[in-house]
């Protein structure tokens, strides 16, 4: 029996200009070709649909990781960086920025910077684009709690509220 199954279904509009949907068990998208390469640029491309998926397995790696070790996590946001250039090719740099509960101790924050370079080791989507050339780093930053909401202000920054 397979360890994973997944159902996707794509409908497309028109010739290159256009754009179409992405559609899985959780995930909504438009998508498009990119308007450097003579595409409408209105919607995901298949780079960043590529490196959302290196993104969104480091975190919830990452996640899973802490939450062995009992680390008093209060909140995670990342921002992950891709550069692809003929010469270099395709290179993923994770952003990370932990924030624990006020009351950790150094040997947590050295634990949560372990587990940082640990979960970019152990994302499979990682290890598969690896396979393939591409360069993935990893530049975390751990900060304990404080009065300023860390989490909430990124939300807005970044405007990840879909409410």
């Amino acid at each position: 029996m397979a360890d994973m199954k997944s159902n996707l279904n794509t409908v497309w509009y028109k010739d290159t200009k256009g754009s179409g949907r992405l559609k899985a068990d959780y995930l909504k998208t438009n998508i498009a070709i990119p308007e450097s390469s003579g595409g409408s640029g209105e919607g995901a491309n298949p780079k960043e649909l590529l490196v959302s998926s290196a993104t969104t397995c480091y975190i919830m790696t990452l996640v899973y990781m802490l939450e062995q070790k009992k680390l008093s996590v209060t909140g995670i946001v990342m921002n992950t960086e891709a550069v692809n250039s003929k010469e270099e090719g395709l290179r993923i740099v994770h952003l990370p920025q932990v924030i624990l509960s006020a009351n950790s101790t150094e040997e947590h924050l050295q634990s949560v910077r372990k587990i940082m370079i640990s979960a970019e080791q152990a994302c499979e989507v990682g290890n598969l684009l690896k396979k393939a050339g591409v360069l993935i780093e990893v530049e975390g930053k751990v900060e304990i709690e404080s009065d300023t909401d860390l989490v909430s202000q990124y939300i807005e920054e970044n405007q990840l509220n879909w409410d």
